[in-house]
């Protein structure tokens, strides 16, 4: 490949400028951890998480304005990205380094957790971040409404559909 080649790929690239990217993530790492935590329960996959989020906004083609960029926004990504990781780690039937260890029953919290964390990653990707939204980031049925531009009616047809589905993964 030519040099000239090179400088027109490298031409369509986009980015973020630094110091935006680097306003933002003083302004909302915190937040993106924290969402990225509750749903994964991983430490390590959370900063996983924080860094897809915010190679993401580096790389994004219209940058986003570190004034007008709402945290809700991050919380979104990071529930996107740990959907991402949780289905991942489904499809190839991972599990946490930590899984069985030091657990007296099935039903301990930690168990339970896993499993729900898997289940989650076995939902339609929309279904599972409207859950993690609404269970998890504690959104209410309106703001969810508002959020996706539907009526707040359907928002909670879905809710009630996604935890059937989740109770009968649950159950098997």
């Amino acid at each position: 490949m030519g040099t000239l080649s090179l400088a027109a790929r490298a031409e369509q690239t986009f980015m973020t400028p630094l110091d935006g990217v680097r306003t933002l993530y003083e302004r909302h790492s915190e937040t993106v951890y924290r969402s990225a935590l509750r749903v994964t329960g991983n430490p390590a996959d959370a900063e996983d998480v924080m860094q897809t989020v915010f190679m993401r906004v580096l790389h994004q083609e219209i940058p986003l304005d570190p004034e007008a960029t709402p945290s809700s926004y991050f919380r979104r990504a990071a529930t996107n990205a740990s959907l991402d990781i949780l289905r991942r780690r489904t499809s190839r039937n991972e599990a946490p380094l930590d899984d069985g260890l030091g657990r007296a029953s099935p039903e301990s919290p930690g168990v339970l957790k896993e499993q729900l964390r898997r289940a989650i990653g076995q939902l339609d990707p929309k279904d599972a971040e409207l859950f993690v939204l609404r269970f998890v980031e504690g959104m209410s049925n309106g703001e969810l409404a508002q959020l996706l531009g539907v009526e707040k009616a359907q928002i909670a047809m879905r809710i009630y559909r996604i935890r059937q589905q989740l109770q009968q993964e649950l159950s098997r």
